[in-house]
């Protein structure tokens, strides 16, 4: 049966790089509406939508993720099937 390497993970310098760019991304939007002129009601109006937007941009990544995995485990496992089922034919046998 044939190893099959898992994917190379990504390097320390992007998860950092990805990490401190959601915490700009974050820190500008915050700061945004904290200094933009209106009423305080419109600013929380806002708060909260864009709190909304993060949370379900990452339920979503992580559903994507899931799916994906889900979809590798289900190949592997037909895969090593199929390796069995060709590991044990012997074309030379006869039949019974």
């Amino acid at each position: 049966m044939t190893q099959h390497q898992p994917p190379s993970s990504q390097s320390a310098g992007w998860i950092v790089q990805t990490y401190i760019s959601f915490a700009v991304s974050l820190s500008a939007l915050a700061l945004g509406i904290a200094y933009m002129p209106g009423d305080p009601w419109k600013r929380a109006f806002l708060a909260v939508a864009a709190l909304y937007a993060v949370t379900s941009s990452i339920s979503l990544s992580k559903t994507v993720r899931d799916q994906h995995e889900a979809s590798r485990v289900v190949a592997r496992v037909d895969e090593a099937r199929f390796e069995r089922l060709l590991t044990e034919h012997d074309p030379f046998k006869a039949p019974v």
